[in-house]
């Protein structure tokens, strides 16, 4: 009587094809992982800046003309918001710009987003 199963072959074939199959899945999956985190960083970065937009536009004072940055903890992350604060032609307007850089594992911080906007000295008539 003959045995009946699967030669060395085939066996070999089939952990061949499953080797691949895993390999494309682990491949898929680190591209979503990918993504998510590319997502995350840029919502919350525009969160930071429209937050800190918001900040300049609901300060009493009009703006001066200024560059600072600081270092913020948020969403269990440390960020550095960068705002320039700069002249227009109209001397009633500025134009503030908000960058936010993500520091990341390694040093320095790599920019992840930039909000640009004008603010009216609300003293002034038009």
């Amino acid at each position: 009587m003959r045995q009946r199963g699967f030669t060395l072959i085939e066996v070999l074939v089939a952990l061949l094809v499953f080797g691949l199959i895993a390999t494309a899945a682990s491949e898929v999956g680190s591209q979503y992982i990918g993504s998510y985190e590319r997502v995350r960083d840029l919502t919350l970065a525009s969160w930071l800046a429209g937050n800190r937009m918001n900040e300049i536009r609901l300060q009493e004072e009009f703006p001066s003309v200024s560059e600072n940055s600081e270092e913020v903890e948020y969403a269990g992350r440390r960020w550095r918001v960068v705002t320039v604060v700069s002249d227009t032609d109209e001397p009633t307007m500025r134009r503030v710009e908000v960058n936010i850089e993500a520091y990341r594992d390694r040093g320095d911080p790599a920019q992840i987003q930039s909000l640009s906007g004008f603010i009216r000295d609300s003293e002034q008539t038009l």
